[in-house]
């Protein structure tokens, strides 16, 4: 079973425009969402539905601005040294140490990648001088659309340490210019980092066990983010890769909390997303939001540029576990009694557009927000 269902228009028609107070509006509603007013609509289903598309200014389930759950060391609760897995092992090891590192901690440093050493360097080099634009010219360049454009994210904590700002872009990285330089380098190690995370999401569904989805059923975003240890904006996703231009520690949030992890020079950081973890029926650990630098590397280089490719879905997909036994066991009806050694479903199918406008708009939340959707 297929976890998502596009719909014939593309993403990148898919609009939401920015409110006049500075926040992004909620999603036009799509013929399946668009409300009754008739009595019967006035269900705790619908009414749930409405809280969970309200601007956070609105809505009262969404927490309030807060600053920075990394603004002190105190709130990293463990140090770990990711798992290191080598692409150039045979396949029954490289899915061997997949699974283990996948099962017990949710990330791992990939080493004998194909990504060549000075194809990060170059795009770092066009990351700083997109933040060096003036202010006018990222916004008019790079327009806010949920969840692509330029964001400085204001959490009411300016005074203490800087704003989180960061350019979201697609697989393109268009700006809507031709033959800007700049983003031809982003473009092409895009392109490079998203063959690479393909390929792992390949080698993990088979060590895993669970469907490859077809390659036009996902969807990639480079998200770049500097000057600051602030979490951001979280978006779901299937893989997170993040190029180690140079050995510097970062925070992580996995599963067991805030996690401190070291570096390892050219290698990619590959951590799994909250999407992994539904597809895997709860098998695999994850790690919510992109990793941020420690706070002694931000104090140290305040300038410094993280970027993140995201292996993520198409907005108008459906998340559900893709285990094969949980398919049949769903599709057998009556002879499941029979078979009581299948694997229980763990995760109830839930709309990824939704749960992305929430999670995007909760920042990092205290709970994890899978939980609403566990059987």
């Amino acid at each position: 079973m297929a976890s998502s269902a596009p719909k014939p228009q593309p993403h990148h028609h898919h609009h939401h425009l920015p409110t006049p107070f500075g926040a992004t509006a909620a999603p036009p509603p799509t013929p399946s969402t668009q409300p009754n007013l008739s009595t019967e609509s006035t269900t705790p289903d619908f009414l749930s539905h409405l809280l969970h598309r309200l601007p956070p200014a609105l809505s009262l389930s969404l927490p309030t601005r807060r600053s920075s759950p990394l603004s002190s060391s105190s709130a990293i609760s463990a140090t770990a040294t990711p798992p290191l897995i080598s692409l150039a092992d045979p396949t029954p090891s490289l899915h061997s140490s997949l699974l283990s590192a996948s099962t017990q901690h949710g990330f791992f440093h990939l080493i004998h990648h194909p990504i060549p050493s000075d194809l990060p360097l170059s795009a770092e080099s066009a990351a700083v001088s997109l933040f060096s634009l003036p202010h006018h010219q990222k916004q008019l360049l790079f327009p806010n659309n949920w969840p692509l454009g330029h964001e400085i994210e204001d959490d009411g904590d300016s005074a203490a340490s800087p704003a989180a700002e960061s350019f979201c872009l697609d697989s393109s990285c268009s700006d809507g210019s031709t033959n800007d330089p700049d983003l031809d380098r982003l473009r092409e190690f895009t392109r490079e980092m998203e063959k690479l995370g393909l390929k792992v999401l390949e080698e993990l569904a088979s060590a895993v066990g669970f469907e490859n989805p077809a390659r036009d059923g996902l969807h990639s975003l480079l998200w770049i983010s500097g000057g600051t240890n602030k979490p951001g904006r979280v978006y779901p996703y299937v893989l997170g890769l993040h190029y180690q231009i140079r050995c510097q520690k970062q925070s992580l949030l996995s599963d067991s909390g805030w996690v401190s992890v070291s570096g390892q020079t050219e290698s990619v950081l590959v951590t799994l997303g909250d999407i992994a973890q539904v597809w895997s029926n709860g098998k695999l650990k994850k790690v919510r939001g992109r990793p941020v630098p420690s706070l002694d590397d931000v104090n140290d280089n305040p300038h410094c540029i993280m970027m993140s490719l995201l292996i993520t879905l198409p907005v108008d997909s459906t998340v559900s576990p893709l285990i094969p036994d949980l398919v049949e066991n769903e599709e057998g009806g009556e002879h499941d009694s029979i078979n009581n050694n299948r694997e229980q479903r763990l995760f109830n199918s839930f709309s990824f557009e939704d749960y992305a406008w929430r999670v995007y708009h909760e920042r990092v939340p205290l709970k994890d927000p899978l939980v609403r959707y566990r059987v």
